[in-house]
């Protein structure tokens, strides 16, 4: 089920409903407060696994206070948001202090990815700055970037190329879409176990040497590591 206005399109997704806000000069209380009127007018429509909503708002930066009043304002109607989509570093940055996700997994199994708006050519990707403890997943239809360790338990998903700044001891798989030209680094790599498109391997047991800046790529249908030179 689809329903728009002039601002607000929500329609029907596999984890619940998309809600996105077409990008416009509207203040931002202004759409919450059209987005509470629209829910109020349907509310038996927002009940249910319709109680999940994910948000998309594009190229708009986000602020905390403001993401933070649409949450209070949903939850109040029993509804939960649990991810925010957006091109905005700002916003991914919001979301994520939130504890909200920042990407979605589609029907066919893809990685989902904000379309990026820059005069710049590059990739999507987040910045994940801190250590990524046992239990904790990133999952990215872009690349991931993280300053800090990826600590046994802790696993990486993206679609592009994964960056580690520090110890690479977790689970890891790049090039999640098939991309065979996807890479992953660390100043130390030792992955307990490192996928890059469909590829696979593990890291000795016990791999005793002066840890290193290290490259992990495909070559000649097998996964290879050699020195980072950056």
């Amino acid at each position: 089920m689809t329903v728009k206005d002039d601002s607000i399109t929500i329609k029907g997704i596999r984890e619940g409903l998309m809600l996105t806000l077409k990008a416009s000069d509207n203040e931002w209380s202004d759409l919450v407060t059209r987005l509470a009127a629209r829910i109020d007018e349907n509310r038996t429509f927002f009940s249910g696994a319709q109680a999940r909503i994910a948000l998309n708002v594009g190229e708009r930066p986000v602020l905390p206070h403001e993401l933070d009043s649409l949450r209070l304002m949903l939850s109040k109607r029993g509804i939960t948001l649990w991810a925010v989509i957006s091109s905005s570093a700002t916003t991914q940055s919001t979301a994520r202090n939130m504890g909200l996700e920042t990407s979605l997994v589609a029907d066919g199994g893809q990685l989902e990815v904000p379309e990026i708006s820059s005069e710049e050519t590059g990739t999507a990707a987040i910045l994940v700055n801190r250590t990524l403890r046992s239990g904790r997943t990133v999952r990215y239809g872009g690349s991931v970037v993280v300053i800090g360790d990826v600590n046994p338990g802790a696993e990486i998903v993206a679609g592009g190329n994964v960056i580690v700044w520090g110890k690479l001891r977790g689970t890891v798989h790049a090039g999640a879409n098939g991309d065979e030209s996807a890479f992953v680094c660390a100043l130390d790599l030792a992955p307990t176990q490192l996928r890059i498109a469909g590829y696979i391997t593990v890291s000795p047991p016990d791999r005793r040497r002066k840890p290193k800046p290290e490259i992990a790529f495909v070559r000649q249908g097998r996964i290879v590591a050699e020195a980072w030179n950056g």
